[in-house]
């Protein structure tokens, strides 16, 4: 069986979402400052290249992502704006 590139690439995008919740919690419940530093570290380089994959995605039309419209991002930072305040 072959895999195709967006098969392959939809993988990829697994991988890297799984690594950052990986990192991100390992980070979070670390208490030794040197290896949180050095994961949290790791944790950006995956993001990098879980952005370099979607892009690759994106571009080829794998995962397409529709437009916002101005007034749908005008009401979410406004009910997070307010969220924020209020805590």
């Amino acid at each position: 069986m072959e895999f195709k590139e967006k098969e392959i690439l939809g993988d990829a995008l697994v991988a890297q979402k799984n690594a950052t919740n990986l990192y991100n919690n390992f980070s979070n419940e670390c208490v030794h400052e040197g290896l949180r530093s050095t994961l949290l570290d790791l944790l950006a380089d995956e993001h990098s290249m879980q952005q370099d994959v979607f892009c690759s995605m994106h571009e080829r039309g794998y995962y397409p992502t529709p437009e916002a419209q101005q007034n749908k991002i005008d009401e979410a930072k406004q009910k997070f704006s307010a969220a924020f305040k209020a805590v």
